[in-house]
Parts: C-alpha cells; sequence; structure tokens
C-alpha cells in the first residue's frame, strides 16, 4: 500500500494502483483517518432504564420463577398489566444472563481437533474397522486394522465375524507385543466407533501406557490414513466382490499385506514400499536409485533441463491435522497485515 501511495504522488493513482495491482477502493479506505467504534443512540421506542429494570424484578417474583416470559406476558395482561411485549422480556433476561435451556436435552461438547505429529516409525498408530461383503446379503465380515501413519506400514490385522471390545482389547495387545512397544512412546489414534470407546479398550490402552486419541464427531479427515488405506485394499483389482467365509477371507488378507507392505510402491512415501520406510532401509534404497539417476543423467544432460535429477526422500514428520504453532501464527498474521 505504501509503494501504491508513493508512486502514485509521482504518476497518475489509477496508472499506479493498475501497475502493482492494488484496489484503489482498499487504497483509499485505508487512507482515511479511523474514526473510532460507533456508539449508538438508543432507540425512541427503547424502554428507560427503570423499566426494564421493572420489568426483571416482576420476572423474578416469586410467583413467575418457573413460567416463561409468555406465560408473565399473559397472566399480567389477566390482571390489566402491560410491562413489555413477550421478546422484550426475553432479551432483558439473557442481557442478564438469566435465561437458559429449561428442558432435559443433551448438550453436545465441544471434541477437540486431534493434532498428530509423527517423525519416526511407531510414534503414532492409526487403527479402524471396514466391513467387508459375505457371502450372502446382510452378512458382513469385520476387518480391524492398525498402520503406522508414518511409514504406512500395516503392523496389525483381524479379520473377525463379530465386533466386540473384547476382540478388539486382544487384537491391540498382540499388535503391541508383536512390535515391542514401551510405555509412553505410542499414541493410537482411531474414530470413535464402538470398539474404540469402550472401556475395556481404554482401561487396557492406560495399563500399556499408550496415548489413545480420537476423531472428531463426522469427520472423516481426521483419520486419513485408515481410510486413503482401506481405499487402496478394496480398488485393488484382486479384491473379491464378497467372501465365502472368514477362513477363505483371512487367506486373502494373508496374502495381501505381505504384498501391502513389501510391494506396494506408496505414493505418500516417494514411491518406496511401507518396509522400506518402518525398517530403516531408506538410505540404502535411496542410493541404488541415485546411482541410476546419475547414470542415465551421464548419458544424456541435455534431456535433463533441470540439472541432475535426485532421488526423492519421503517426509520427514507426518501429521494427522498440522498443529498450528506461535511461529504459524505469526507467519499468517504477517502475511494478511497491510503492506
Amino acid at each position: 500500500m505504501n509503494a501504491a501511495l508513493d508512486l502514485g504522488r509521482r504518476v497518475d493513482q489509477k496508472a499506479a494502483c493498475a501497475a502493482l495491482g492494488v484496489s484503489r477502493a482498499t487504497l483509499y479506505r485505508r487512507g482515511k483517518p479511523s474514526s473510532g467504534p460507533t456508539v449508538r443512540a438508543p432507540h425512541r421506542m427503547a424502554l428507560s432504564d427503570a423499566e426494564r429494570a421493572e420489568v426483571m424484578r416482576v420476572l423474578c417474583e416469586e410467583r413467575f420463577q418457573d413460567a416463561s416470559p409468555a406465560q408473565v406476558f399473559a397472566a399480567l395482561l389477566d390482571e390489566g398489566v402491560y410491562l413489555a411485549s413477550v421478546s422484550t422480556m426475553y432479551r432483558i433476561l439473557k442481557a442478564a444472563a438469566s435465561v437458559r435451556e429449561r428442558r432435559a436435552v443433551r448438550r453436545h461438547p465441544q471434541y477437540p481437533c486431534p493434532e498428530l505429529v509423527a517423525t519416526g516409525p511407531n510414534q503414532v498408530w492409526s487403527w479402524d474397522i471396514t466391513k467387508i461383503r459375505g457371502p450372502q446379503p446382510r452378512v458382513w465380515y469385520h476387518l480391524s486394522v492398525i498402520i503406522d501413519i508414518y511409514s504406512r506400514y500395516v503392523v496389525g490385522w483381524r479379520l473377525a465375524d463379530r465386533e466386540t471390545a473384547s476382540l478388539a482389547e486382544r487384537f491391540i495387545t498382540d499388535t503391541l507385543a508383536k512390535h515391542n512397544i514401551r510405555p509412553d512412546e505410542l499414541t493410537l489414534h482411531a474414530d470413535r466407533g464402538t470398539s474404540m470407546r469402550s472401556k475395556t479398550v481404554a482401561e487396557m490402552l492406560g495399563d500399556m501406557g499408550v496415548t489413545k486419541s480420537h476423531s472428531r464427531p463426522r469427520v472423516s479427515n481426521d483419520n486419513p490414513f485408515s481410510e486413503a488405506h482401506f481405499k487402496t485394499m478394496k480398488y485393488n483389482p484382486y479384491f473379491p466382490p464378497t467372501f465365502d467365509s472368514v477362513a477363505i477371507g483371512r487367506q486373502y488378507f494373508e496374502l495381501f499385506f505381505p504384498w501391502y507392505n513389501d510391494e506396494h510402491h506408496h505414493s505418500g512415501i516417494a514411491m518406496l514400499t511401507p518396509a522400506t520406510v518402518h525398517l530403516g532401509r531408506v538410505d540404502a534404497v535411496l542410493a541404488v536409485r541415485q546411482a541410476a539417476l546419475d547414470a542415465a543423467y551421464t548419458a544424456h544432460p541435455q534431456r535433463y533441463v533441470a540439472g541432475p535429477p535426485r532421488a526423492q526422500r519421503p517426509p520427514s514428520e507426518v501429521w494427522i491435522n498440522k498443529p498450528t504453532t506461535q511461529l504459524d501464527l505469526q507467519a499468517n498474521l504477517a502475511q494478511e497485515a497491510p503492506s
């Protein structure tokens, strides 16, 4: 804005704004002196302070303590008294913080937004359950999958014909033991399913020293890694439309998950396999890739106008809802501040 003002003093203001891409209306508006907040005068038909006090006194009388403003209004009219309209009574009560919902309705709490960051394997796991179609209509099997969000590695899975808290507890306990998870080093994120929020699972996680995290209600983006994994699984060309039994389903997934971990090149981790990232083999694989890229560049340098190609590395940190730090807030404010 200052640059537009300076240029406008030397040339036409319209040409200066057009050259710098600045709106003239915004420039003129910000150049006007601020007059401060506008104080509204009371409306000519508004009640006086004494009249408002009288309405409040009558509403708080013992005979009207359990009555709504509409009931009070009608009762006073029957006595030949008019103090104020029903809506005015509500406004007076609201200003005095004396009105609330009388019915016994559930008040939904404000659920916090989960903000999780992983800079290595076995720091944040994502757990979800999806239904697998059985041999007949309305027959479903339940597939539980836990995935490491940093490496996209499937650390555990279980297929069952039902979903219970006891099965979920046993499944998580076995997975934690399989990967030697120590207390206070892992966060397990899940949605708000029945098994995920069960007291049995919560107590087990507390005993194991695992921090539990849950998505907000009706916010699918709070569990993106599990959702993306299920899409990859169900869009696989070999994924059958139905499974004749739980045993047949387990045979299929005993082949699918090793393929996913060891052979599937994941776009979210620089087209490496989840096992490569999870087991710490990234540098060795990238060295082979870089050697191939260097050989290609040496043979035909003219084909690489941007210079020698570099093997892409996976991201150093992965998050669910990137935490907003003080530095991020300051950067956003700096971008929004007028120049």
